[in-house]
């Protein structure tokens, strides 16, 4: 099957729009030309328009989508959203999360001598935590820091405090002027490096003076990236050749893993499936979960070995015409499947084997659901835009949490419009969600705050046993916007966009008080700051880790005239 081409180059916004449209091909929504730029004083107050769609989770790198099925699910008959969440100064929401959670600040007793000893030590000893790019590091063991204190905010974490959390820029590197638009997803942060597909390679960058490490050619281009790390390696899919006058855009056929930290593309493969005749399998979007590597796309979907790119399973069609479509990583692996052809099709969302790609369990989805994601493999978190109700342009109006025994949980309810979860068309590009603590987190949508000059949100929370609203709450403050970027051990890490005339930050928020902590406060310089928000975490990639920020496009392209801005393909901050 032959992948469609990409959507064609938004209208130019320089410094001041987000660049990158947000892929997803066919029925993805389109984003708008993106905000204007900063004006040189405060605007007049006004009602500013609804902000546009977004995972980019910012995190997972783009396909080209699936084509849209005919027919118009039914509505759905879960229970009511939760009450709409207002803007600040409104009462909290009376939803209450489990004990200990949510805003319940407790006194803590104060214990002295060897009993507070003990518990410093055992704190101190080192801390795990999933990053939202997959990856596990450890906190260095040593003298007690900012986190070991479970009673102050920024506990339960390995991120640590910068001695001084302003920052400035480390690099800004210049992008690629193809002739035409080139996809360009995946950006990966580990202790020393900072790898970035680019056109036709995948390059690597020392992480404290923005060097270029080392660089691995590809014959074409990138089409996705997992965002999930095993290991210090990584899996990505791209085209076998350049473009041509005679195959303009080659099909998506070619898997392989990169060691992020070597610098070497470890090995690659493709597949044949039952429905492909000679020619390899077309996929739209691939991940990793431990030590396998599956690849989904409308032909079905392929795993291989992350170590050595054996071959796990192939891509295959029963007799009721089922297929796996995409997969989710990370914790474990999990697929969505579909069975039945045009406006009579199921979706299934299965948990896997990761070895063999055998059913665990299975959750039928309600019918007339066309597409469904993966918010989360552990929990099995699935999202879906049932009735077409979901508002915003955000692709999601429910989730279903699913047990280990394939049954439903609970559902969480967001077509209120009032949050701010974004799914698109490939199963694993759900964005602005993310889960810990029992819980997920997610913004609440924007909405006009104190200040007449700009809008901001909050940092809410679902209890995932009850699919309850919490009292979590953590405010943006005025004219910034809140985007969870991932957990942090029990901590959430989040960024703020910034308003005009303000640099953006990075802050950590403790799961059980909600405090925040700063770890990051970018340039307010009026060129640096255009710079920043010239990306959003809508559409393009970011990556924090011991104190470096690193803001990514997804697609690069040549400047419409010689007087227009110089793009940049990331732009880099560091705090010491």
């Amino acid at each position: 099957m032959s992948t469609p081409p990409p959507p064609s180059q938004p209208p130019s916004g320089g410094f001041g729009a987000p660049q990158d449209p947000p892929p997803g091909g066919f029925g993805a929504p389109t984003p708008p030309a993106g905000p204007p730029a900063p004006p040189a004083g405060p605007p007049a107050p006004a009602q500013q328009p609804a902000a546009p769609p977004a995972y980019g989770y910012p995190q997972t790198g783009p396909g080209y989508g699936y084509p849209q099925q005919p027919g118009t699910p039914p509505p759905f008959g879960a229970p009511g959203t939760p009450p709409p969440y207002g803007a600040p100064g409104a009462p909290a929401p009376t939803a209450q999360g489990p004990a200990g959670g949510g805003n319940d600040k407790r006194t803590q007793l104060m214990i002295v001598g060897a009993a507070l000893l003990a518990i410093v030590l055992i704190v101190g000893g080192g801390l795990w935590y999933a990053s939202g790019d997959g990856k596990k590091d450890t906190a260095d063991s040593g003298p007690a820091k900012p986190g070991d204190d479970k009673s102050q905010p920024g506990a339960g974490g390995s991120e640590k405090v910068p001695s001084n959390v302003k920052s400035k820029v480390l690099v800004n590197q210049p992008s690629p002027t193809p002739d035409e638009m080139v996809q360009v997803p995946g950006s990966w942060l580990t202790d020393s490096t900072y790898v970035k597909s680019d056109m036709y390679k995948i390059v690597g960058y020392n992480v404290v003076d923005g060097g270029k490490k080392w660089e691995v050619p590809l014959p074409g281009e990138l089409c996705g990236a997992s965002r999930h790390v095993t290991d210090n390696k990584t899996a990505v899919i791209f085209r076998p050749t350049k473009p041509t006058p005679e195959v303009k855009y080659p099909a998506c056929t070619e898997v392989g893993v990169v060691d992020l930290n070597a610098g070497k593309l470890l090995w690659t493969g493709q597949a044949k499936g039952a429905t492909s005749g000679d020619k390899p399998v077309s996929y739209y979007e691939v991940t990793v979960s431990g030590q396998t590597v599956a690849a989904g796309g409308p032909s079905g979907g392929a795993a291989w070995s992350l170590a050595d790119g054996k071959s796990l399973w192939l891509p295959k069609v029963d007799g009721e015409g089922c297929r796996d479509v995409g997969y989710g990583g990370g914790e474990a692996l999990a697929v969505i499947r579909r069975c039945g052809q045009s406006s009579n099709q199921t979706l299934y969302a299965q948990a896997l084997d990761p070895n063999t790609g055998a059913p665990q369990y299975s959750y039928k989805l309600s019918a007339g659901i066309e597409t469904a994601g993966i918010v989360s493999t552990k929990p099995l978190i699935v999202s879906a835009d049932v009735g077409k109700t979901a508002k915003n342009a955000s692709g999601v109006s429910d989730l279903f949490v699913i047990d280990n025994a394939g049954q439903l949980k609970t559902h969480i309810s967001l077509s209120s419009g009032t949050f701010g979860g974004e799914c698109h068309t490939e199963v694993e590009r759900c964005s602005g969600m993310i889960v810990g603590n029992g819980k997920l987190y997610l913004p609440s949508y924007e909405h006009q705050g104190k200040d007449a000059y700009g809008k901001t949100n909050e940092l809410l929370s679902f209890d995932l046993e009850t699919g309850k609203q919490t009292t979590d709450r953590a405010d943006a403050g005025e004219r910034y916007k809140l985007y969870p970027l991932r957990m942090d051990g029990s901590n959430v890490i989040a960024y703020k966009e910034p308003p005009y005339d303000k640099g953006g930050q990075v802050v950590s928020i403790d799961g059980k008080t909600m405090k925040e902590t700063v770890l990051m406060e970018n340039p307010s310089d009026k060129t640096t700051q255009r710079i920043e928000t010239a990306y959003s975490p809508e559409y393009h990639e970011y990556r924090y880790h011991n104190g470096k920020l690193f803001l990514a496009r997804t697609s690069v392209k040549k400047p419409y005239s010689a007087t227009s801005d110089p793009e940049f393909i990331f732009t880099s901050f560091t705090a010491s």
